[in-house]
């Protein structure tokens, strides 16, 4: 009941993901009223933040396709491994690489899987407009903010740098399901899951876009194409990571930045891991294939950031040679890794 979950999202009003949640909402009752058979039906489920491009992807390729029904879900990346892992979906969407538990449950019920890069997010600080002293934020103030001893302890802003205002810090970020909370926690606190746990949590990101844009004291993480959408509401921070060679002193996210891999460490790629031998049918065969000779453009309407054409290019080439496993050896976050490091990996 993924789909039917997101087309309640409050999305921006006219924007790709309102088209995009409202299609889900049609697919899955089409699938629901026509009974098909499992073959003829193609599940996806996972994190909600390559939901949006996997869906739109889906809705192309049901008007390319007619008979292929394509449903997306969203339990998290975490949620979603669960599941593709337990054979319950042909696909998973992850905003992670996949880690050492999901290796070994795949394993387990002998699912092989081929991991495809999709796109390339910056994971954007966000705050109220309103706010007009948090013009930026570095890495250890960010670890400052969220780290688990930082619990009851760092409650307000002043406790946060000296000057700012002493109000009280009401944060928001994803969920403990989600790929991006796993990745946030291990860029700013050096390890997964490693996280205070006074904050307002949801795999929806509309509830963290709701929670800042009505806070003048809040502060919030989410996926950059729900700032994008919202960025009306909302106010990015730029990040210093206090690093030579990322790019001097505080970035902010845009398409430039995330692309050129100087917004560090937020930026990472986000990916769709397919079944082996889901690919053995037709139908999912060309639904990947379409998958990734449309990602870049659609990631663009969306609002995340293509991978190079050559990425897609190689993308095909492992499914097509039926390449297993992973690129990142199975080990999950892993911050730093640029497009180059990426294509530099080839189909190995």
């Amino acid at each position: 009941m993924g789909p039917v979950r997101s087309a309640g999202r409050q999305l921006p009003p006219g924007s790709i993901l309102v088209r995009v949640a409202a299609v889900s909402a049609a697919v899955v009752l089409l699938a629901s009223c026509a009974r098909p058979d499992k073959k003829s039906l193609i599940r996806l489920d996972g994190s909600s933040t390559v939901f949006p491009i996997s869906e739109a992807v889906a809705e192309e390729f049901l008007g390319q396709r007619g008979g292929a029904r394509v449903t997306v879900g969203i339990s998290g990346t975490g949620g979603g491994f669960k599941k593709f892992c337990n054979g319950e979906t042909d696909g998973s969407n992850a905003s992670r690489p996949i880690k050492p538990t999901e290796v070994a449950a795949c394993e387990k019920a002998s699912i092989q899987y081929i991991e495809l890069p999709v796109a390339y997010d910056g994971i954007t600080i966000i705050v109220n407009p309103r706010n007009t002293w948090a013009s930026h934020i570095t890495t250890a103030e960010l670890k400052t903010i969220w780290q688990p001893e930082s619990q009851g302890k760092v409650t307000r802003w002043s406790d946060v740098r000296a000057g700012w205002p002493d109000h009280p810090l009401r944060l928001y970020g994803a969920g403990v399901d989600s790929g991006t909370y796993d990745y946030f926690t291990e860029a700013i606190n050096h390890k997964e899951h490693a996280s205070r746990g006074d904050y307002t949590s949801s795999e929806d990101d509309n509830v963290v876009v709701t929670g800042v844009a009505n806070d003048d004291a809040a502060l919030g993480f989410l996926g950059f194409a729900y700032y994008e959408h919202s960025r009306d509401k909302l106010r990015a921070v730029p990040v210093d990571d206090g690093k030579q060679g990322n790019g001097d002193g505080p970035i902010p996210p845009s398409v430039e930045t995330i692309r050129a891999g100087t917004y560090q460490p937020l930026s990472r790629p986000i990916f769709v891991y397919m079944a082996v031998r889901s690919l053995e049918r037709a139908e999912v065969a060309a639904f990947v294939d379409y998958y990734l000779t449309v990602a870049g453009e659609l990631t663009r309407e969306v609002g995340y950031i293509p991978l190079p054409d050559r990425a897609y290019s190689l993308a095909k080439e492992r499914v097509a040679r039926r390449v297993t496993g992973s690129l990142f050896g199975g080990k999950g976050s892993q911050v730093g890794v640029s497009i180059e490091a990426l294509l530099a990996k080839g189909i190995q």
